[in-house]
């Protein structure tokens, strides 16, 4: 099973490269789509790294992917600037799907 990285910039994929993960450097939602497409009709790809920055042109289809098939799975990741959203936000999906505050923030 191998990772593909469906990137926004270089450093990323340079980095992703050199641990051995191949991937491609994309910018437009067309060119996206077109790459996801590619990755999803190789079977030997079991995992999906994706750019926070590219996962924001695609919000539908990634939720699709993600709700409909166990393979590949699909993670988003941070780019070289760090995560651009919330800083909690699993601690909150997780109060949120249990109903029971769990961070010690108030």
């Amino acid at each position: 099973m191998k990772f593909f990285l469906i990137s926004d910039n270089i450093d990323t994929q340079i980095g992703l490269r050199l641990a051995g993960i191949k991937g491609v450097v994309v910018h437009e939602r067309e060119e996206v789509l077109k790459a996801l497409g590619e990755v999803l009709a190789d079977r030997s790809v079991g995992v999906i790294l994706m750019t926070q920055k590219i996962a924001q042109l695609i919000p539908e289809e990634l939720q699709q992917l993600k709700l409909s098939s166990s393979l590949p799975l699909v993670f988003v990741i941070p780019d070289r600037h760090g995560w651009r959203g919330e800083k909690n936000f699993i601690t909150r999906y997780i109060e949120e799907a249990i109903g029971v505050k769990i961070s010690g923030e108030t």
